[in-house]
């Protein structure tokens, strides 16, 4: 029997997506203790290490029935089993990772997978000079085994980590092949049918991200309605440059209308 996500599980439950979403930063700063021997937290301690303020964390504690002991605070090694269980990773996930390039070999490799419950079922590429290649211990097969694949091991959570023109062609794949989740790597939008949950990761967001909080911790913001000065233009990439080109005419565009308009109403106007 295929056994439901954790994302759909913890909806059935009443938990808020946002709540989930810090479980496991939560369990990550239980298990730094838990690895040091530290028997309890309190919830500022905890707070602090997970990067969010204690309110919000009883708040989402209080969801999972776990108020703590006033004066002793939260005991981590119950806490880690709780938040384990409600993320499901008391049970062993397969997982299928599609797209064995670099990234899918560094992920292959990720030591992290099994300490959290997830274990790598196989690994899949469509090209015939990385089938039959092994990557941590296992071999590539090929796509045409993803749903046998699927359907022996009880596949539930798919990773797409393929150039973005074939991602979609495999999502579909794994959907009908029975995956409810994937991780998309790839760096596209994918489309899925309701009750599929798809988690994407693009790294060259999260860099454009901490290039916008570089930008203005560094004082370098542009001026509004103008691009930024022309040292930071010229290293842009093309596209950036060519749309603040065209910011450029449309401005001057815009300028030229204006001028010519206030012409013609000082014409018509009485001296």
């Amino acid at each position: 029997m295929r056994r439901t996500p954790v994302g759909r599980q913890t909806r059935a439950r009443g938990i808020p997506e946002a709540t989930v979403a810090r479980l496991p930063l939560y369990l990550r700063a239980l298990t730094a203790l838990s690895e040091r021997s530290v028997p309890t937290v309190s919830s500022e301690e905890l707070a602090a290490a997970a990067g969010v303020n204690s309110a919000k964390l009883r708040k989402d504690f209080s969801y999972l029935g776990s108020y703590g002991t006033r004066g002793v605070g939260y005991d981590v090694e119950y806490l880690v089993y709780q938040i384990s269980r409600e993320l499901g990773l008391t049970q062993d996930w397969p997982v299928v990772i599609v797209g064995i390039g670099n990234l899918g070999h560094a992920l292959a490799n990720y030591g992290g997978f099994a300490s959290r419950g997830f274990r790598v079922a196989a690994l899949l590429d469509a090209d015939p000079s990385v089938v039959g290649s092994t990557a941590a211990g296992l071999p590539v097969r090929h796509m045409d085994e993803l749903e046998s694949i699927v359907d022996s091991q009880q596949v539930s959570i798919g990773v797409i980590t393929t150039p973005p023109g074939a991602a979609q062609q495999v999502c579909d794949r794994l959907v009908e092949a029975g995956v409810t989740s994937i991780l998309n790597f790839a760096p596209t939008v994918l489309t899925v049918p309701d009750g599929v949950d798809v988690r994407k990761v693009d790294l060259s967001i999260e860099l454009q991200i901490l290039a916008f909080h570089e930008q203005r911790k560094s004082g370098e913001e542009p001026e509004e309605g103008r691009p930024a000065e022309e040292p930071a233009r010229e290293r842009a990439p093309g596209p950036v440059r060519a749309a603040a080109a065209k910011l450029r005419r449309a401005a001057g565009a815009a300028k030229d209308a204006k001028e010519l308009g206030e012409n013609d109403r000082q014409a018509v106007l009485p001296a």
